[in-house]
């Protein structure tokens, strides 16, 4: 009598535990998942299989799809049982195993994406690759049993060619490592020919830049406002305030709740992939904010304030920070869960919620048509341009009664976990947004999830811990995104907040930056710590994707502390940093945006400003707000009382004739303080 193999004996959930939504979203498929652990790849040593190593994230329609196909499927996951030890992945939680994999990916198949499918040896080492695979052959692709008997075949039959395979990619991936080339910084040639670049890739008819799928291109605006502040192109401007106005007027914006789905399927803005991201709307409220800076454009206003309300009303978690995402997909209400659901809408149910003569106003207003911009008859909201101006009161009550109906669908679902890099630019965003528009409440939002930073995932040797959900910390160690955007948004929070313990837990987390990521021969910066599990490859990245690199936020940030602080060796390691954007910035600029940004800084100093004056005296606060809305790139702004240990730019910075007074300084050379808030505006106008 033959006795059961051990996988045989019956289902060991050992994603139960774990903190991600994306891991637990699959805990009870009969697929035997296992996260990424040890213990994983010494399961496949043992039994002698290969590894299936899926990487997904909570909002991911496609994901969706292929766990509703194949994951819990008995027969596909019996047969994965068998044959394969099967590990699941949150990308979102471990990007660096993401971004390994993903890189062999997009080597082997000159494309990637989520789901992603990858089959691997006992040591983790790569063979086969893909992302989607559909249940049965479509399209030209294979389907996905199909994919597992050839994968199952080839281990069996041809296991030295595999392992020959296996190794060669991997030999592969370590001669990628960036050839680092010249550390000298990115000077006005480079973002001349970067702007130019963008120029070239710009889509003059619909903002933007290139063709479908369009995505939000936050950090390139950064650098566009930046680049126009110190240099007055009409041009970057130009590029900035259009694209940002196509935005807001079409589809990937919310036009009732607020805030920016992640990109946009067609060129024109006009249909989205719904799901909701808090990083793109972290970027966005900030670009929007800084726009209105630059501008005064009252689009730019209410676009960053509504995106700012709806991260706070939708996204804000019970412990004070920001979930990751909501999801594109929810039931249409007959139990299908359908992309889109919750947003879409028909003349029909316009007319149910409102009224013949609303309805048709509405849909005039929000392009919304017999035909549909969607599927099934359906419109994505818009405000298109048209003849005509609307009654702003009635459209301000319909847009409240069609808020007020849509919150009777079922809701998409929320992926809760807290992703410390993706606060940290909640954190600045708000902070920013707060200040400018004296929203105090916005304000606290951010020195909430602050406090939850600094309370949950920062541990006594200022380690960050990359995630947390419902109030506990995961076990995954933060990546260079995680420290630089913290970072950041800590110093924003400092600035605004007057508030000099957020410069300091900015430092600590800078001081790993330079002990832990940054190699000290070149400068060149890892996404890993020196310390952490050690991968295949020691990830290294410094284009921009749907977030800025790591390697360019750390610069911009280590760029910040040195001008609060006078720091030389976060200064001289944000230089270094900055030379890859020398090499990329014209060659590439659409995928180093936040690099060109940074970049703008340096060769504008940046700024300091330092603010000393009574705490309650209004010339204090509007020296302080004068100075938070200067548009000079990257300038940094202290605020205190005289004599205050709070911040190093107020040492030995005395009233002026008894009065609140601002200093501005740049390239050790200060100007004369100032009482007037109209010389301190011009003083930091770029």
């Amino acid at each position: 009598m033959r006795h059961p193999r051990p996988w045989e004996s019956g289902r060991v959930n050992r994603l139960a535990h774990e903190t991600s939504p994306y891991l637990l979203q699959h805990a009870d498929n009969p697929v035997d998942w296992w996260p990424w652990s040890p213990e994983a790849f010494e399961e496949a040593r043992k039994r002698g299989v290969p590894v299936l190593l899926s990487v997904g994230y909570s909002s991911c329609h496609w994901c969706h799809v292929m766990a509703q196909e194949s994951f819990e499927d008995e027969t596909t996951a019996a047969y994965l049982n068998e044959h394969f030890v099967n590990v699941k992945v949150d990308r979102e939680e471990r990007p660096d195993v993401d971004a390994v994999y993903m890189e062999a990916v997009q080597a082997a198949t000159g494309q990637g994406g989520w789901p992603m499918t990858v089959f691997l040896t006992p040591d983790a080492e790569p063979f086969y690759f893909g992302t989607y695979f559909p249940p049965e052959p479509r399209h030209g692709m294979p389907s996905f049993r199909q994919v597992l008997e050839g994968v199952r075949s080839a281990w069996t039959d041809r296991r030295d060619e595999v392992a020959e395979v296996a190794g060669k990619i991997v030999r592969d991936l370590a001669g990628r490592e960036i050839s680092y080339g010249d550390t000298s910084t990115p000077g006005e040639e480079e973002l001349a020919q970067a702007l130019l670049g963008l120029t070239r890739d710009y889509d003059a008819q619909r903002g933007g830049f290139g063709g479908a799928p369009k995505f939000p291109p936050s950090m390139v605006i950064e650098f566009l406002l930046r680049h126009h502040a110190r240099t007055g192109s009409e041009g970057a401007l130009q590029m900035a305030r259009d694209t940002c106005e196509r935005m807001a007027r079409g589809g990937i914006y919310d036009q009732l709740g607020g805030g920016f789905a992640r990109y946009s399927v067609d060129r024109d803005w006009q249909v989205p992939h719904f799901e909701k991201m808090l990083y793109d709307n972290a970027l966005l409220c900030r670009v929007y904010a800084h726009l209105w800076r630059a501008t005064g454009s009252e689009l730019a206003r209410r676009v960053a304030l509504e995106t700012a309300d709806f991260m706070v009303r939708e996204l804000r978690t019970g412990e004070g920070g920001f979930a990751s995402a909501l999801d594109a997909d929810s039931d249409d209400g007959s139990g299908r869960h359908v992309e889109g659901a919750y947003y879409v809408w028909t003349p029909e149910q316009l007319e149910q919620a409102l009224g013949r003569e609303d309805a048709e106003l509405a849909a005039r207003c929000f392009g919304v048509t017999q035909e549909g911009t969607f599927e099934e008859g359906a419109s994505v909201l818009q405000l298109p341009q048209q003849e005509g101006v609307f009654d702003a009161e009635r459209i301000a009550s319909v847009r409240e009664r069609l808020l007020g109906k849509r919150a009777e669908r079922p809701a998409p679902g929320r992926d809760d976990k807290v992703v410390a890099a993706w606060n940290g630019l909640a954190i600045a965003a708000l902070a920013e947004t707060g200040a400018y528009f004296d929203r105090p409440d916005l304000v606290e939002a951010a020195i909430g999830a602050a406090d939850l930073l600094v309370r949950l995932h920062l541990d006594e040797h200022a380690r960050l811990a990359r995630t947390s959900k419902d109030g506990r910390a995961g076990a995954h160690a933060g990546v260079l995104e995680d420290y630089a955007d913290v970072a950041e948004g800590f110093l924003a929070l400092a600035s605004v907040t007057g508030e000099g313990v957020w410069l300091e837990f900015a430092g600590f987390l800078l001081d790993h930056v330079l002990a832990q990521f940054t190699d000290p021969g070149s400068g060149a910066l890892y996404d890993t710590a020196a310390d952490a599990e050690k991968l295949i490859r020691r990830p290294q990245d410094p284009t921009d994707n749907a977030t800025p690199s790591g390697w360019s936020a750390a610069a911009g940030a280590l760029l910040s502390y040195a001008a609060h602080t006078g720091a030389e060796a976060h200064r001289t390691a944000a230089e270094r940093a900055l030379g890859v954007v020398k090499a990329l910035g014209p060659r590439a600029p659409r995928f180093v945006g936040w690099g060109l940004a940074v970049a703008e800084a340096l060769l504008d100093g940046p700024r300091e400003v330092a603010v000393v004056g009574p705490a309650d005296d209004p010339a204090t606060r509007t020296l302080h707000r004068t100075a938070l809305l200067g548009t000079a790139p990257g300038a940094v702004v202290a605020v205190g009382t005289p004599g205050s240990d709070e911040f190093p730019l107020l040492a030995d910075r005395p009233l002026v004739g008894g009065g609140a007074a601002a200093y501005v300084c740049r390239n050790f050379t200060c100007d004369a303080p100032t009482t007037d808030a109209e010389r301190l505006r011009t003083a930091l106008s770029g």
